[in-house]
């Protein structure tokens, strides 16, 4: 009886520590839950220390701009006022010439000094028709390059000078040096099969012909890298004196195209930079339409540059940039820009001043 008895007794025991232990976990399994819950609304205050705002607690309230993590403080409202940047291209310029030759810095600080108050542009010619490369152009041909001392110094305080717009003339078709140096690859041919002068015994380069394309467009490339804010192409046609029945050209398609080709190379080539491209022509390919001898088609150029320019006289300004305006349509952003002999005080609009 006594053995039956402590048996029982202790079987009792056993299953009170066990109500006991599942009562401790189902405890331990509500806290854990609590906190995992209570997490969402932990935040910390100004000072490090944290604390639980629950959401009746925040109702109504705006969250702090300081910390976003719910301070009551209101902060004030603020007018975000967006700038967008400066274009440095100005609307309108009245631009000088620099002399054609390799630039010194005493030329230019002589410039400088005497430039006219209002003058806020320069154009300097980097490339004649003759071929001569006035910097040092890595792409130039053999013998092209003619540059003083201080030349690439005078050019880098050109293009760094701040509130001043910068033009690189370029000549670009019309090229004794590069067509002589490569005839086959880049000259204009005559009918004979050799090179082609015109009646001013000058020698051209050959648009239709690829190696002429990457010439020009390595040239512009150098040029853009100089700091320059427009590429100005003069001589961009196809000569139009001499005998110009005796030329190959080299291709079966109108004139006009290997031009337009030429264009679209360069402003591949200058897309990555921050440069204009333009292109200057003749008075009457403006006011008169297209020269099929020269290539020149002005209803083309203004899909492909930013300025036309041409040289001309005050009177004539006014109708010369209407009719530019007019090819280049309601959405179009091509102007056209005089070259003039002296400045004219009754012209309001952009215009070069050629050098003397």
């Amino acid at each position: 009886m006594a053995g039956a008895k402590g048996y029982s007794s202790y079987r009792g025991r056993g299953s009170k520590w066990k109500i006991l232990l599942a009562i401790l976990l189902v405890a331990v399994i509500a806290v854990a839950a609590s906190v995992i819950y209570l997490e969402q609304f932990m935040v910390y205050s100004a000072d490090g220390r944290r604390q639980i705002v629950l959401p009746w607690q925040t109702e109504g309230e705006e969250p702090s701009l300081a910390d976003g993590q719910g301070d009551s403080e209101v902060q004030p409202e603020v007018d975000l006022v967006v700038r967008e940047p400066e274009s440095a291209v100005p609307e309108t310029f009245t631009a000088f010439s620099l002399p054609a030759r390799a630039l010194t810095m005493a030329d230019w600080q002589e410039a400088l000094a005497g430039k006219p108050t209002g003058q806020e542009a320069v154009a300097v010619r980097l490339k004649t028709s003759a071929g001569t490369v006035y910097f040092d152009a890595a792409s130039a041909v053999s013998g092209a390059v003619e540059t003083a001392v201080d030349t690439a110094a005078a050019l880098a305080d050109l293009t760094a000078r701040e509130g001043l717009y910068t033009i690189a003339s370029l000549a670009c078709l019309q090229d004794f040096k590069a067509a002589n140096a490569d005839v086959e690859s880049r000259g204009l041919k005559n009918t004979g099969g050799y090179i082609f002068y015109d009646g001013n015994n000058s020698l051209w380069l050959d648009p239709a012909k690829p190696s002429t394309r990457e010439y020009v467009c390595a040239l512009a490339r150098e040029i853009a890298e100089l700091g320059f804010d427009e590429l100005l192409l003069t001589d961009f046609s196809y000569p139009t004196v001499g005998k110009i029945n005796k030329i190959h050209y080299n291709t079966d398609v109108p004139l006009a195209d290997n031009l337009d080709l030429l264009l679209s190379d360069l402003s591949t080539a200058l897309e990555s930079y921050d440069i204009l491209l333009s292109v200057e022509i003749p008075e009457a390919v403006i006011a008169e339409g297209p020269d099929s001898v020269a290539g020149l088609d002005l209803s083309r150029l203004v899909s492909r540059v930013d300025r036309i320019y041409a040289a001309t006289t005050p009177d004539r300004v006014e109708q010369l940039s209407a009719l530019v305006a007019q090819a280049a349509g309601e959405n179009g952003k091509t102007v056209f820009v005089p070259e003039l002999t002296a400045d004219s005080p009754e012209l309001t609009g952009s215009r070069l001043l050629l050098a003397e």
